[in-house]
């Protein structure tokens, strides 16, 4: 049974695409870039926002302008972070539901740490307990690194028994590959079933409330195999 349930924030817990598309096309018109649709930014995101913007700029951190472009888009995504970014459908109640069962929840992103933290805040201030976003600075690599993992998990004050991570990414399964816990990948994403079969995945969820459907079932197994040995 999942008694810690660690997310991933872009593409899972909220649908922020449409803000970072707005927010890379602003920098990118700055300085007479070819923009990209929404489809083309849903591609770019996952490794952080610097591996964005290098996706996105013509020849990447080689184009002369690159530290520029990142710039304008730090100090705009700031301003309008929250202009349509919200929780998906049912994410707010799947949280709720799995507080009330005690389960403890942390959220892990490779998008920078204070926008991870105002994010988390804003939008889930009542059931998310720890927040973590790239510090590299600090020495606590980005995924597909654990060390997130492993800081939410110090933080939280628990060990990787009876913890999932909950993803929507190839970088997420490999994430939770390398900290050695199983993986629950969600299909409401930034990525399709068939992506993340060809990565590796093994568990769906379609909804947030299968991730409780989930929850539940490992709770029901376990209480049969309790009962089944009292008898």
């Amino acid at each position: 049974m999942y008694k810690t349930y660690i997310f991933d924030l872009d593409g899972t817990l909220l649908d922020t695409l449409g803000d970072l598309t707005t927010s890379t096309n602003y920098a990118l018109r700055q300085y007479g870039m070819p923009e990209h649709s929404q489809d083309d930014i849903r591609c770019f995101v996952g490794n952080g926002i610097r591996k964005l913007i290098e996706r996105a700029v013509p020849d990447g951190k080689e184009n002369p302008l690159f530290e520029q472009v990142f710039r304008t888009f730090f100090d705009h995504y700031e301003v309008h972070n929250l202009d349509t970014t919200k929780p998906y459908d049912g994410v707010v109640d799947m949280l709720r539901q799995l507080r009330e069962h005690g389960c403890r929840l942390a959220i892990v992103s490779n998008k920078f740490c204070e926008a991870t933290e105002a994010l988390a805040k804003h939008f889930f201030a009542d059931t998310i307990e720890v927040a973590i976003g790239e510090n590299e600075a600090a020495g606590i690599r980005k995924k597909p690194a654990p060390d997130t993992i492993d800081e939410a998990l110090h933080r939280l004050g628990v060990g990787k028994k009876d913890a999932v991570y909950v993803g929507d990414s190839d970088v997420d399964l490999m994430t939770a590959r390398n900290s050695q816990l199983p993986c629950i990948s969600v299909l409401w994403g930034f990525r399709s079933r068939e992506f993340l079969l060809n990565h590796g995945a093994t568990t769906f969820a379609k909804t947030p409330k299968e991730v409780l459907t989930i929850h539940n079932s490992c709770a029901a197994t376990l209480c049969k195999r309790a009962s089944s040995k009292h008898n």
